[in-house]
């Protein structure tokens, strides 16, 4: 392959032919991206006065195509995700009819908008409720926590919610099926002191719903636990013949951990124990469990000693 070689004027001259096609080139791109061009975002729709007497339900997406008069830069932004495409549409018009047209707004729209972004029409242009009766309700809080404790340590009474109860708003048919509002995931890992927090609720999914609070006050007593055993006389139940029976034990050893808080107030009269006849009756049971039917939640058992206890009936 044969190889040119240039002399130095025409080397010279090559390299001004180069410069000057690449100054040429740049200033049409810098032309293009400077002159006014038409273009088209998604733009996500924000709601504003909301009408209060009545319920509503959007019957399209919450996103619009919004042709916007602006230069290339703003179309080489808008495609790099840098421009801002959320719109706020006035709801104030729904009092009276089941419709808003956004070109209506145009002006107060563009208001919040950079001179060089300004929107010049939408698609759709008109967006469409759907109505229901507007309810109010309230419905308790259902706090979700995992909470890990350091050995020994653990949840020493009721949790305490401020609120417990948070107030619903919207269509009557769907607060009919909501009967408790979670919160957020409350995750804390070795625990050894008393947690008092701000808990988020869950955001409302519905565009038509409203929560109020958004947040609660979360109080969780936390003690270290220790065992402690107690004695418990077993009560016979479903004697439906009135025999005469004759429990051997009459009384269970319960151990059960419980807070150093609590240690010296917690005695037999926070327990129950019973013991089913019809399990002998019904099943033919030679022995009857010992099932503890009463006891405080704060209190974490351990073992009950027996678990099934001998009897003689006397008929």
């Amino acid at each position: 392959m044969a190889i040119i070689k240039l002399s130095k004027n025409e080397r010279r001259r090559a390299s001004v032919f180069i410069t000057c096609l690449a100054l040429a080139v740049a200033a049409w791109i810098l032309t293009q991206l400077s002159s006014p061009k038409p273009y088209t975002v998604k733009a996500v729709i924000s709601f504003t006065n909301a009408p209060l007497r009545r319920s509503f339900h959007s019957l399209q997406s919450d996103t619009v195509n919004a042709q916007v008069q602006g230069t290339g830069w703003n179309v080489l932004f808008s495609k790099m995700n840098m421009d801002n495409n959320t719109i706020s549409v006035n709801l104030k018009s729904l009092d009276s009819r089941n419709y808003v047209v956004l070109s209506t707004q145009l002006k107060d729209i563009n208001d919040k908008r950079p001179v060089g972004r300004q929107i010049v029409s939408f698609n759709p242009d008109t967006l469409y409720f759907d109505f229901s009766s507007r309810a109010v309700k309230r419905v308790p809080v259902q706090l979700q926590y995992k909470i890990g404790f350091k050995k020994q340590f653990g949840i020493a009474d009721q949790i305490i919610l401020r609120p417990n109860y948070v107030t619903l708003s919207g269509p009557a048919d769907v607060l009919q099926k909501i009967t408790a509002w979670k919160t957020d995931s409350l995750t804390l890992d070795n625990v050894e002191m008393p947690i008092e927090q701000t808990v988020r609720l869950q955001d409302v999914r519905e565009s038509n719903m409203t929560i109020y609070p958004k947040s609660v006050q979360v109080k969780v007593p936390v003690d270290e636990f220790t065992e402690k055993t107690v004695l418990i006389p077993i009560k016979l139940i479903n004697n439906k013949n009135y025999y005469n029976i004759k429990l051997y034990p009459q009384k269970v050893k319960v151990t059960f951990l419980v807070s150093l808080g609590k240690y010296s107030s917690i005695n037999n009269d926070f327990f129950e124990a019973v013991a089913d006849l019809d399990q002998w009756h019904e099943k033919g049971y030679e022995q009857l469990p010992v099932k503890l039917t009463l006891f405080p939640d704060y209190c974490k058992i351990v073992k009950i000693e027996p678990q099934n206890i001998d009897f003689i009936v006397k008929r």
